[in-house]
């Protein structure tokens, strides 16, 4: 288990202090009458999509003054399109809010040039977690992770979709491991790339906890995958912990640990660490603009918890949520501080290591 380095970073989103006295002295918040549109960088039916039109009723049933809350889907860019706009031309009044994900995170980390927005000037009053699994085919010759050493020799062949997308986390995973692997493009999804190991065209790779749990557990349990390590999630400490979905399954600490008989450290690893923590453990959050008058904040906070805690969504959760808890008040502000920071010296490494090897251009 690795403590999340503190640093001051690119883009650090500091926690929003309220002051309790203040904000009971103001007229309570009602949107009464009102529609709210939840921002989403992405077109209908995709994993974000679900996700917040899932929660969009309960936010409805929560928030003062039971408002319409409707989803506005803005896709583009690989959610960029729709980042952008929100923090363009959204008015800091409430009336609508975003939902961010991991394809708006790691550009936003790494520098992307395309990248209009700034984490820091969003408030976070929700953070989803989600998990995800490195595997291999046992035709690589290996039954369990605790036989791991035997992977050094011989080539693994990993079908990615590219680069610079959610790719790049098994990308800087499987280079601090130090294994061989020869990563190929092209992909049109997880599922393909999954069949590619399948039928034998490949022989690594990563799903997250959805597929993980429908399309490859089956196989693990017929013998035909291994679980290498998940990416794990960020315990109450800061330390990254093993994943609820399936704690089993050691986290990608462990696995090094296992293989080199030490932690991993270094700047190759603090990169890993940013860019794991922004694709999995706080993917995916719902922010408000900081200028938003603290009332509202306020009465947006106090919302999701009620959220979270409500026995309908509890008692339907199921796979859109998972078995991770849903991070509001402190926890959100914490888990949005680490999934949106990054140093500068694992930014630059990151940056030169992507264009060295993969050919990637910020």
């Amino acid at each position: 288990m690795t403590m999340i380095t503190r640093r001051a970073a690119l883009g650090a989103a500091a926690a929003v202090p309220f002051a309790a006295g203040a904000a009971r002295a103001q007229a309570p918040v009602s949107f009464a009458g009102q529609t709210i549109e939840w921002i989403i960088p992405f077109a209908e039916g995709g994993g974000s999509d679900v996700w917040a039109r899932f929660l969009a009723p309960f936010v409805s049933r929560h928030l003062p003054g039971r408002p319409n809350v409707i989803i506005r889907n803005i896709p583009g860019g690989g959610s960029i399109t729709g980042a952008n706009e929100f923090a363009q031309r959204a008015r800091p009044d409430g009336l609508s809010f975003f939902g961010a994900s991991a394809s708006t995170q790691l550009p936003f980390l790494l520098g992307d040039r395309r990248v209009r927005y700034d984490y820091a000037n969003w408030v976070p009053v929700l953070v989803s977690p989600t998990g995800g699994v490195v595997w291999v085919h046992a035709r690589t010759g290996i039954s369990s992770v605790e036989q791991i050493a035997r992977l050094r020799g011989q080539e693994l062949v990993f079908p990615g979709q590219t680069a610079s997308g959610l790719d790049v986390v098994p990308i800087l995973a499987l280079h601090v491991l130090g294994l061989n692997v020869r990563f190929v493009w092209g992909m049109r999804g997880r599922g393909e790339a999954r069949l590619a190991v399948e039928r034998g065209d490949a022989s690594i790779d990563h799903q997250t906890t959805p597929a993980y749990l429908t399309q490859v557990l089956p196989m693990v349990r017929a013998g035909a995958a291994v679980p290498l390590f998940s990416y794990g999630v960020i315990g109450p400490n800061g330390q990254v912990v093993r994943d609820p979905s399936f704690p089993d399954i050691p986290t990608f600490e462990e696995t090094y640990q296992m293989l080199h008989g030490r932690p991993p450290q270094g700047p190759a690893y603090q990169a890993y660490l940013a860019c794991s923590v922004a694709a999995f453990a706080g993917q995916k959050p719902a922010v408000l603009k900081r200028e938003t008058p603290p009332a509202i904040i306020a009465a947006y906070r106090a919302a999701f918890e009620r959220v979270v805690a409500d026995p309908e969504l509890i008692a339907n959760r199921g796979e859109v949520l998972g078995d991770y808890p849903q991070a509001v008040g402190a926890a959100a502000d914490e888990l949005y501080r680490v999934a949106t920071t990054i140093s500068p010296e694992a930014r630059a490494w990151v940056r030169d290591f992507l264009a060295q090897h993969h050919n990637v251009r910020f």
